[in-house]
């Protein structure tokens, strides 16, 4: 799962004419929010926090390094990416509620739960704490 973040990042990383724009333009719920995120000020932002959090995403899934704080917020990510397909109870063209953003939001959420990281992970030797 963390080769699949850290691919689907870098390879946003590595185009440079890769643009949420298309994305968020044609969101089907809260398009208020998403347009708001289209304003030229905001979408470079947008963009690099997209490409490099996928990519730390995955990195850190893949050391196992910061899983809990990591899984978390890419649990926040796959919630951005589900919200604009959704038209209730259809998420994108041939889904019925669950779609793969939920399915990796459900793995993301049992990472940050059961310390997966403290098992086979960088994060068995730091101290306890983080």
């Amino acid at each position: 799962m963390g080769w699949m973040f850290f691919y689907a990042g870098i390879t946003k990383v590595l185009n440079p004419e890769w643009s949420a724009a298309g994305y968020l333009g044609a969101a089907k719920t809260f398009n208020g929010f998403y347009s708001f995120l289209l304003q030229p000020d905001i979408l470079p932002i947008i963009n690099m926090v997209n490409k490099w959090g996928l990519v730390l995403l995955g990195a850190s899934l893949m050391l196992g390094l910061f899983v809990r704080f990591s899984s978390v917020l890419g649990i926040l990510l796959m919630a951005l990416y589900y919200v604009p397909i959704l038209v209730f109870p259809h998420v994108g063209t041939h889904s019925y509620i669950v779609d793969e953003h939920i399915i990796y939001a459900a793995a993301l959420l049992f990472f940050a739960s059961s310390r997966v990281g403290r098992i086979f992970g960088i994060d068995s030797k730091l101290p306890k704490f983080l």
